[in-house]
C-alpha cells in the first residue's frame, strides 16, 4: 500500500519559515520524481516545487529564492524548506509522486498538510 503522509504545516507569522515533510512508503522512492503543490481557499492546486529522480529542481516563480525543495532518498522523504512566508503562501500543501517510462504513469497524492501565514 502506498502512502505520502505530509507533516510540518501549522501556523507562523509573516517572514517566519517551516519545513514541510512527505515520509513515502510503498513505493521504490529514489526513482520518483516528487513534488510540493498547494491549494489555496478557492483556488485551484498549483506547482510549488520538483525535484526529479535525479535532484533535478524546479519552482514556481511566486516561491523562488524564498522555498527549497531536497530528497533524502535513504529515509524516503521529500522535504519543502520554507523561508520569508507570506499571507499569500497561505494553502494546503500536498505531497506528489510520479513515475513514468516507456510503459507506465503512475502518481500518488498526500492528504495534505495546513500551512496558515498571519500576523
Amino acid at each position: 500500500q502506498v502512502q505520502l503522509v505530509e507533516s510540518g504545516g501549522g501556523l507562523v507569522q509573516p517572514g517566519g519559515s517551516l519545513r514541510l515533510s512527505c515520509a513515502t512508503s510503498g513505493i521504490i522512492f529514489s526513482i520518483y520524481d516528487m513534488g510540493w503543490y498547494r491549494q489555496a481557499l478557492g483556488k485551484q492546486r498549483e506547482l510549488v516545487a520538483t525535484i526529479t529522480s535525479g535532484g533535478i529542481t524546479n519552482y514556481a516563480q511566486s516561491v523562488k529564492g524564498r522555498f527549497t525543495i531536497s530528497r533524502d532518498n535513504a529515509k524516503n522523504t521529500v522535504y519543502l524548506q520554507m523561508n520569508s512566508l507570506k499571507p499569500e503562501d497561505t494553502a494546503v500543501y500536498y505531497c506528489n509522486a510520479a513515475y513514468s517510462d516507456s510503459k507506465i504513469r503512475t502518481g500518488y497524492w498526500g492528504q495534505g498538510t495546513q500551512v496558515t501565514v498571519s500576523s
